[in-house]
């Protein structure tokens, strides 16, 4: 019997799981402990025959079930390795696992896996998925389970950590090939997610770890947390989904991962968001503020109306004073303000570039966006979203809110929407075919995909109602 580490696995009805888990760690002839919380399938029976002691212990969140499983298995070993069950060790950690003595590592108290996360069959390379380093495998007695924690459980040691890059964990949830489990499972961890941030909100939770963006991979998880809690509600997700899809390449992912992304990053954060607002908000309506008492609703529609105008209507005069063939073409404007080929020109040559990363040869001058083997795709000034912004621009000024609100929102509003564009503008030099222009135009299809958005969030931001003021209280 291996005297250098046991396993802890915790359990619910994971007969689908537990089989592939057990096997691959068959060969190590370590103790096996399992805490399981009323499964109601074949879990213990494939725990027995396996050789594994279990114990039952009702579940109400990671953090507490972990706890309870460090403190209440019999272990002999100095080193205990904690797995989830949908996870499986590779051979290569395997090996190194073999050969792991306590005596080679008298100076450490953790070590980090590094996980393989799959969804519906697909490795999840990009958006920050990999590496992803994992504190397994704790010195016990010195390791513990974060109880600060409400649903995004990690361990901690008072001591050195180390990181295996090459000790792979395979993580994949089959019970997840059925979309309608993943968006259950989240909808409940949303409920513990929300709760946790009220409570740090009203300073009854604090962090057991010190945030450090150069620390260990959990320390600078909790660096990043902090940063996340000082953003604006419902803006957050946005600008986190887009960081994920375009600055750690998210898009890369191909159509199931950009899926996941989508759901991971936006989704069931803005869930997080509103069911926040759901606690926050007060058994009965709180009256108006000053600013909205003064404005009304009849201030605000002319408002928005008579800005909509002004912005739409000066870009295409702007426009006609800064292209050639214009009818009020000014030569000075057009060589040094002129935005709107500014704009036009960061758009071509990020969607060139974006291509370039996805493996293609792409090319961009002025006017054009040239994808070799696929044709030619030019950029008028319909293509360049002035309309839709000055749409978004006109209703958030308008809007009566508090200004720092208005700009934080407004400034990220108008790089969603151009990042968006840029995805438009990359998947129409890969996939549209021009014959379909005869029956669709993709100027009308993306201009209801864009308004069907901003409606969707300039409704959550108008429901925040001062989502700012409430953060910036609260910490």
């Amino acid at each position: 019997m291996n005297n250098q580490f046991s396993f802890i696995i915790i359990t619910y009805n994971e007969e689908v799981h537990l089989p592939r888990l057990l096997q691959s760690i068959s060969g190590l002839d370590a103790p096996v402990f399992i805490l399981d919380s009323g499964s109601t399938d074949n879990t213990l029976q494939i725990a027995e025959q396996f050789g594994a002691v279990t114990l039952q212990h009702a579940f109400e969140n990671h953090p507490k079930q972990w706890d309870f499983a460090l403190k209440n298995f019999n272990i002999q070993t100095p080193w205990v390795i904690c797995l989830d069950a949908d996870q499986i060790v590779t051979d290569g950690l395997k090996e190194r696992l073999k050969n792991f003595r306590d005596e080679d590592h008298p100076h450490l108290d953790g070590i980090y896996f590094n996980r393989k996360n799959f969804f519906k069959g697909s490795w999840i390379k990009h958006g920050g998925y990999s590496p992803f380093y994992l504190l397994k495998m704790i010195r016990y007695g010195a390791g513990y389970s974060d109880l600060n924690e409400n649903m995004d459980h990690r361990f901690i040691v008072p001591g050195k950590t180390e990181i295996w890059k090459d000790g792979y964990i395979l993580e994949e949830n089959l019970k997840e090939n059925n979309i309608s489990f993943w968006i259950n499972k989240h909808n409940r961890y949303s409920d513990l997610v929300a709760q946790e941030e009220v409570e740090r909100m009203q300073q009854l939770r604090s962090q057991t770890l010190q945030p450090r963006f150069w620390g260990s991979p959990d320390e600078r998880t909790a660096w990043l947390k902090q940063l996340w809690w000082k953003m604006p509600r419902y803006a957050r997700p946005m600008i986190y989904f887009i960081y994920r899809m375009f600055f750690q390449l998210g898009i890369l992912d191909g159509r199931t991962g950009i899926i996941f992304h989508f759901l991971q990053a936006f989704w069931f954060r803005l869930i997080v968001d509103i069911k926040i607002d759901e606690i926050l908000s007060p058994p009965q309506k709180a009256p108006l503020n000053s600013v909205q008492k003064k404005s009304g609703p009849l201030r605000f529609v002319f408002s928005f109306i008579v800005l909509f105008v002004l912005f739409y209507y000066f870009n295409i005069l702007f426009f006609s004073m800064t292209e050639p063939y214009g009818r009020y073409y000014i030569p000075w404007l057009a060589n040094h303000l002129n935005y709107i080929s500014a704009l036009r020109l960061g758009l071509l040559k990020s969607s060139a570039q974006i291509l370039n990363w996805l493996g293609f040869t792409s090319l961009s001058n002025e006017y054009d966006l040239l994808l070799v083997g696929h044709g030619v795709l030019k950029l008028v000034y319909s293509c360049l979203g002035l309309g839709v912004i000055s749409f978004f621009a006109a209703f958030v000024i308008a809007y009566p809110k508090k200004w720092k609100s208005k700009i934080v929102f407004l400034i990220s509003g108008i790089i969603g929407i151009e990042l968006l564009n840029i995805t438009r503008f990359v998947l129409l030099a890969l996939f549209w075919d021009k014959q379909h222009a005869r029956i669709i135009d993709h100027h009308t299809l993306f201009n209801i995909f864009i308004y069907l958005a901003i409606a969707l969030t300039l409704y959550f931001w108008v429901k925040s109602d001062n989502a700012l003021n409430d953060t910036d209280a609260a910490n």
